[in-house]
């Protein structure tokens, strides 16, 4: 008999984080892979990841619709709430055996209650991490509630077994965002121009440019406004062409994202193009071909110390995370920020690769284990 096994995607950057798995998983003729899309994915103001499922040839098993509007810590609490009601019903229909899920979202939290409260296995990538804001409280219970463990790096494996998972449990994979890597595929041709969309001004992708993704950071709700227009106008200041991610759909994206559109209404600035979503294979290409990556994205930490790609992480919410000698850091000073990027850009093509978050062969490794792992849903703890 197949084992099923469910994988939950919340938002692009899950996508991304998990992508090279799905397609081993589904290759794996031991198998029943059952795709949940839910959260922001399924939201078409942070770019419904519909079509690239289809593109990819992915088939989505359920959709779960569950986010409350409104941005804000209340509404990311009452929505965690609604995440593990509706996840229990479709755990109840689809009766997986495993349920995979990534990171250290408050949709991912929700996963991992709903799979440990059902007996259901729970496995978990990118745990054992150290980062800012509420992201490692989450992350950590979500380790505590996991019996399968799939850490990026050593540091995070050997956290692991510190705080107590039994070390048969733990494997030591990588991050498979990096299986994606592909450095022959990465140059920006005529078909990325041709369907790149964007709102703003067009870029010219002859010329320098740099890309900036900024998320909320929920335990500094009440500053994000302030913060996010000290980073505009330290981008604005400079004399170069700049891509905007939208943020995420933490606490905190409403506030990001009405500063942004009033900063794009009064057409400050005539060099800054805003997007909303991209595929994982194309967004890579923005960051490989960027002359620094600005903001406080994992990608930057991640994909980007691998691509050997400048970066200025800005704010504490990637600042205690483990990172390759591309990035440096900044608080939200608007001249510190300016002199950092300035600092940054005349490393482009001087930075070595660095690969203390994989090789590119983690989607491979966590498909095998989980086709053959047998667990009971049981915990105890190991030291």
């Amino acid at each position: 008999m197949k084992k099923n096994i469910a994988v939950i995607i919340f938002s692009r950057a899950n996508y991304a984080r998990i992508k090279s798995v799905l397609k081993e998983l589904k290759k794996n003729r031991k198998i029943n892979l059952q795709i949940i899309l839910g959260g922001s994915a399924v939201l078409d103001r942070f770019g419904n990841l519909e079509d690239a499922f289809k593109k990819d040839k992915l088939q989505i098993k359920q959709r779960c619709f569950f986010m409350i509007e409104g941005g804000s810590p209340s509404t990311m609490a009452k929505s965690t709430g609604l995440g593990i009601i509706s996840l229990s019903t479709i755990f109840s229909n689809l009766k997986p055996h495993i349920v995979l899920t990534v990171a250290d979202r408050f949709e991912t939290i929700a996963t991992a209650i709903t799979g440990a409260y059902m007996n259901i296995i729970v496995a978990h990538t990118q745990g054992g991490e150290v980062t800012g804001s509420i992201d490692e409280s989450i992350r950590h219970a979500i380790t505590k509630l996991a019996h399968i463990h799939f850490p990026s790096s050593k540091q995070s494996y050997n956290r692991l077994i510190k705080m107590g998972e039994p070390r048969k449990n733990v494997f030591l994979v990588g991050c498979p965002s990096i299986d994606l890597i592909n450095k022959k595929k990465l140059s920006i041709d005529n078909s990325f121009i041709k369907n790149f969309k964007y709102i703003g001004k067009k870029i010219d992708f002859n010329q320098k440019y740099i890309l900036i993704q900024y998320h909320p950071v929920t335990t500094e709700y009440d500053l994000e406004q302030k913060k996010t227009e000290i980073l505009l106008e330290a981008i604005h200041s400079l004399n170069i062409q700049a891509v905007w991610m939208w943020p995420n759909i933490d606490a905190g994206s409403d506030i990001v994202g009405k500063v942004i559109r009033r900063f794009r209404e009064k057409s400050i600035s005539n060099k800054f193009c805003f997007v909303k979503n991209l595929p994982p294979e194309e967004f890579l290409k923005l960051v490989n071909n960027t002359e620094c990556f600005v903001g406080n994205s994992s990608a930057a930490i991640r994909e980007g110390s691998y691509l050997a790609v400048p970066a200025v992480s800005v704010g504490s919410r990637q600042k205690p995370r483990e990172h390759g000698n591309n990035v440096i850091f900044a608080s939200h000073n608007k001249n510190e920020i300016i002199k950092k990027i300035n600092i940054q850009i005349k490393k482009k093509g001087k930075i070595k690769p660095s690969k203390i978050f994989g090789s590119g062969d983690a989607g491979k490794k966590i498909a095998q284990i989980l086709s053959n792992i047998n667990i009971r849903p049981q915990k105890k703890i190991s030291y």
